[in-house]
């Protein structure tokens, strides 16, 4: 559906506009040896990434072999945190393909972005956006991006085979460096010294049964809560809101939901008040007061959604700027404990109405 709006330019501020789309044009074109100067445009564009992006930690004096060999691992861990740290606060770039992807490590593009309201492995906010660029897939979209920026630097490296193979050994650990920083970012959220995969999945799979709200959830969780009570706040009871944000009915017993989620908690609480059984050094457990403090430091209380985005917007296109900046001061805060007026206002589930509307719950890429 076509909609006429107002609309503004704006410009957008990086370090570096380099992306790896950029890095793979130069490195088709060496490949192919396309013009005598293809070899050498490939070395001077990859060097000006380095000048701009890593200068401070790849030393100038290195060849330039050693220097692609760092630039590749500096480059995947950089990476591997953007988007662990992405999930962990419920963004979702929408179109993370290689031309959105910077070669500093960061994405300039707007996606189109979303922040997930109900839980949903495959959250998209953008409507071309497809599965694979979905919500909790991110990691393998980071990781075509990586494989790109890997072949893309080959070239400068065919003549240098130790440090080719050094490229090719950084390039096959993706998948492992970020499996490893994902159940990093899954323990921290849960306040659990280790990641348990049991533990992980018995709780996404109720997350999508019941629905959950993903940022609600987690800062209930903060909590430390004796009972599942509080995490009912995060809740969508409504069955249509279930269908809209999954596509399809999960028909489940109440109680036994319920019942579930009590043999989640316990299980959970008896992790977090134990010590790591994998660490001998460990630290001795946490108090409550302390664990709850350390969660609602990794798991946020305020997310910018969509919902609260289109009201601010319309009303500045009458003139009242008022939301935006309110948005603005509550945002630039979302780990702290805010005024109950702002808590009621932003802290709570999307209204039922919101959900399958244009604009609020999917974009385009236009929009």
């Amino acid at each position: 559906m076509l909609i006429s709006e107002a609309v503004a330019i704006s410009t957008r501020v990086a370090p570096s506009f380099i992306r790896v789309g950029q890095l793979e044009l130069f490195g088709r074109r060496a490949r192919k040896k396309e013009h005598p100067k293809a070899m050498e445009e490939l070395e001077k564009i990859v060097l000006h990434l380095i000048d701009r992006e890593y200068g401070d930690i790849i030393d100038k004096k290195l060849s330039t072999a050693e220097k692609m060999v760092l630039l590749a691992r500096e480059f995947r861990s950089r990476l591997t945190v953007l988007v662990a740290n992405w999930i962990r606060i419920g963004y979702c770039q929408g179109n993370f393909n290689s031309d959105n992807c910077a070669g500093g490590g960061f994405t300039l593009d707007y996606g189109p972005f979303g922040f997930c309201d109900v839980f949903n492995p495959e959250y998209q906010p953008w409507t071309g956006g497809g599965h694979h660029f979905s919500f909790l897939n991110q990691p393998e979209a980071a990781e075509r991006n990586f494989h790109m920026f890997c072949t893309a630097l080959r070239p400068l490296l065919m003549s240098h085979q130790d440090y080719l193979r050094q490229l090719d050994e950084i390039q096959s650990g993706f998948s492992q460096v970020m499996k490893t920083q994902m159940e990093e970012m899954w323990a921290a959220k849960l306040g659990i010294g280790t990641f348990h995969a049991t533990l992980f999945s018995e709780l996404e799979t109720l997350m999508v049964q019941t629905p959950v709200d993903y940022t609600i959830f987690f800062r209930e969780l903060s909590m430390v809560p004796d009972d599942i009570s509080p995490l009912k706040k995060s809740f969508y009871m409504d069955s249509k809101c279930a269908i809209a944000s999954m596509h399809q009915l999960h028909e489940t017993d109440p109680e036994g939901m319920d019942k579930r989620w009590s043999e989640w908690l316990t299980k959970w609480k008896s992790l977090i008040g134990s010590a790591s059984t994998t660490d001998a050094n460990a630290a001795p457990p946490r108090s409550r007061e302390e664990l709850s403090r350390q969660m609602k430091l990794v798991n946020p209380k305020y997310s910018l959604r969509e919902w609260f985005v289109v009201p601010a917007y319309q009303q500045a296109t009458a003139g009242n700027y008022s939301l935006v900046r309110e948005l603005q001061e509550v945002m630039t805060q979302p780990y702290a404990e805010q005024s109950k007026d702002v808590e009621e206002k932003y802290y709570r589930l999307k209204p039922s109405e919101f959900f399958e509307v244009g604009g609020l719950s999917y974009v385009s890429c236009s929009s």
